[in-house]
Formats: C-alpha cells, sequence, structure tokens
C-alpha cells in the first residue's frame, strides 16, 4: 500500500524530529562549552558546519585523508587527542579512517537523520560531531571510524603542530 502524502509528511517531520531530539540529548554536559557566537570565532566555517552542525565535508576534500606521518589527530573545537596515526588506514571512502579511537576520546550517538540508523562520533570533551562508526573495518577491531578531516588536526610525533 502505497502512504498518502499526508503520511510521508508526518513520518518525514517525526524522523526529523527524532534526530533533532537525539541531538539535543547529545550536546548536555560537556567539559567544554561555548556559545554559538564563540565557537564560530575560533572554528572556520567549514569547521563549524561540521563540528557544531553536523555537516559533512566532501569525500577526498580533506588533506588530513592524504597524512601519512606519525602523530595524533585532535579535535578542532577543543585540542582533545582522538585517534593515533597507528590506527589509520585507507578505507577508499574519502575521509580520514581508523580502526580505534584513543582511550576516553570519543562519544557515540544514535542518529536516525536521512531515513537511516548509525553510530555518531563526537569528542567527549566538546560535544563537536566528528564522523560516523562502521562495522566494516580492519582487523583487530572490525570497525572503520569514518571521521571529517574538518573536525580535526594533525600533531607530527614531534609536537610540531599542523594548525587549525
Amino acid at each position: 500500500m502505497k502512504p498518502t502524502r499526508r503520511q510521508f509528511t508526518w513520518g518525514t517531520t517525526a524522523a526529523l524530529f527524532l534526530g533533532a531530539a537525539a541531538r539535543a540529548e547529545k550536546g548536555k554536559n560537556f567539559e567544554v562549552t561555548r556559545t554559538d557566537e564563540e565557537w564560530r570565532q575560533i572554528l572556520t566555517p567549514e569547521q563549524y558546519q561540521v563540528l557544531r552542525k553536523e555537516g559533512t565535508e566532501r569525500p577526498g576534500a580533506s588533506p588530513l585523508n592524504h597524512e601519512k606521518r606519525r602523530g595524533t589527530f585532535l579535535c578542532a573545537g577543543c585540542d582533545l587527542p582522538l585517534y593515533s596515526s597507528e590506527t589509520k588506514y585507507e578505507s577508499g571512502t574519502g575521509w580520514p579512517s581508523f580502526w580505534q579511537p584513543l582511550e576516553n576520546a570519543v562519544g557515540k550517538t544514535e542518529d536516525r537523520s536521512w531515513f537511516m540508523t548509525r553510530t555518531e562520533v563526537h569528542c567527549r570533551r566538546c560535544g563537536g560531531h566528528l564522523g560516523h562508526v562502521f562495522n566494516d573495518g580492519p582487523r583487530p577491531t572490525g570497525l572503520r571510524y569514518c571521521m571529517n578531516g574538518a573536525a580535526m588536526k594533525f600533531e607530527p610525533a614531534g609536537g610540531e603542530s599542523s594548525g587549525k
């Protein structure tokens, strides 16, 4: 049976509302909190769109996709270390991918946007949206943390920062 326009509209509205409710729940009790205007002042427009508005950068757009040096990937919003270069791998997706985050670095939230259920990954310290995690990664975890490069910055092992 084909849904009516009214059923489709109500279903779409409910899905968007549930997604917004999950995002609002995620926004509670983070160590680093700032006003929307403060975030806009410290982040580039692309970082703001990804970290604070849960946007997604174009695949292949991030220079971090090609980062091969030893070091640490940090949250672009609060500088929390998120991933070691030792867990980075080429997933072929167009986004920096990792098979494991650093301990106590990320949080996860159910994401029901775009008419599907995924697991959203966010910085556990500031709540910034990083990307999503999928069950199609390599050993030893079998996970693929598919991250937006705009949400991170890279600090080489020698300590020289790549900046925001």
